[in-house]
């Protein structure tokens, strides 16, 4: 039996992934324990699914000299120092990162201790993190061909055990009782994520009667920041979030959504076209995110500042009124995506199992 040190969080696309794998090692008999923070998401979703966490502080790392920076290094070394107790005292074996605060001192901590090393990158933009680990290791795992990463294997994203699973036509009548649509219509699943998205949410609400009108009825998640009106329309739908993600993807015949690493891999792994509007703050990861599936023509992808009503009418509409059109998208989305990620990640971090050739540390 292995012991894995499973390290990542502070949000859901670093969290779930690191989740999926570390249900999949369980599932293969193994031991996991993870490496979070107390401020991540990770604080309460680790433990609620039956695993240890052990914390270490968040440290950002620091944008401008000030005295946070000058406290940076020795906090580090702090960080660094309390993972590599842990690495001795629970016997662990192998680490594997996810990225965010706490993979970096996993990776060092590791390092120091001769602990094998695998890394997974989510975005096709990847973190500072990741780029440090990657330099550490030859098993590195990334969800989008082309990130640029040393020794990059595409694994795919790990997702989460009720959206790999998903047997979307099965569950669609439950579905669609769930939300109370109707089944004699598609249905437009529209997401910013779990806080919203409010150029999406403008754009689509003022846009709810053409949609209805061309058959369609919509099922909107606004998310817990998104501040725009139910239009209260006979066939639109809206909530603030879902509990029931898988259901809201059972129904969905085309989204309209960020492009987050995970949203992108769910509704590729599950054939669903999508129209992106990637995040217009941070690196720009969500644009690079998409990139594959809008090359392949599973998807189409429109800037946050020109996804305006004018938008809706120019691109989603005619996708809703092409029928041919949306079987091509949904089958490129398809061809794409992967449903095993956790398993062929679980696969690649055991190579570096009593196998120095997979294993770097900075060599």
């Amino acid at each position: 039996m292995t012991t894995w040190l499973l390290a990542g969080g502070g949000t859901a696309g670093h969290v779930n992934p690191l989740l999926a794998v570390a249900d999949e090692l369980t599932a293969q008999g193994d031991d996991v324990l993870v490496l979070g923070t107390a401020e991540g998401l990770e604080a309460r979703l680790v433990p609620s699914r039956g695993y240890e966490l052990l914390v270490i502080p968040r440290l950002p790392f620091p944008r401008r000299l000030d005295a946070a920076a000058v406290r940076f290094p020795r906090a580090v070394l702090g960080s660094i120092a309390t993972t590599a107790g842990h690495l001795a005292d629970r016997g662990v074996d192998a680490v594997i990162g996810f990225g965010g605060y706490a993979a970096a001192p996993a990776y060092l901590a590791a390092r120091r201790r001769r602990v094998p090393i695998a890394v997974h990158e989510q975005n096709a933009k990847p973190g500072l993190a990741n780029r440090l680990g990657a330099r550490l290791t030859t098993a590195v795992g990334v969800t989008f061909d082309g990130t640029p990463l040393p020794h990059a294997e595409v694994v795919g994203m790990p997702l989460r055990r009720e959206i790999a699973a998903l047997d979307r036509a099965a569950v669609r009548g439950e579905a669609l009782r769930f939300f109370d649509l109707a089944a004699d219509r598609p249905v437009l699943l529209v997401t910013g994520g779990s806080l919203g998205a409010d150029r999406i949410n403008r754009a689509v609400t003022a846009s709810a009667r053409a949609v209805l009108d061309a058959g369609w009825q919509v099922l909107h998640l606004a998310g817990s920041r998104g501040d725009v009106d139910d239009p209260g329309l006979p066939g639109y739908r809206m909530l603030q979030y879902a509990d029931r993600m898988d259901l809201a993807l059972a129904v969905a015949d085309l989204a309209v959504s960020r492009a987050g690493a995970s949203t992108v891999s769910e509704l590729s792994a599950l054939g669903i076209p999508a129209v992106y509007v990637p995040y217009p703050v941070g690196n720009g990861e969500q644009r690079f995110n998409a990139a594959g599936v809008v090359r392949a023509g599973g998807a189409l992808l429109v800037d946050d500042a020109d996804f305006t009503p004018e938008a809706v009418r120019n691109r989603v509409l005619p996708l809703l009124a092409s029928s041919v059109r949306l079987t091509a998208m949904t089958e490129a989305a398809q061809a794409g995506g992967v449903r095993d990620g956790a398993v062929r990640m679980t696969r690649l971090a055991r190579t570096v199992l009593g196998d120095g050739a997979r294993v770097g540390f900075g060599a």
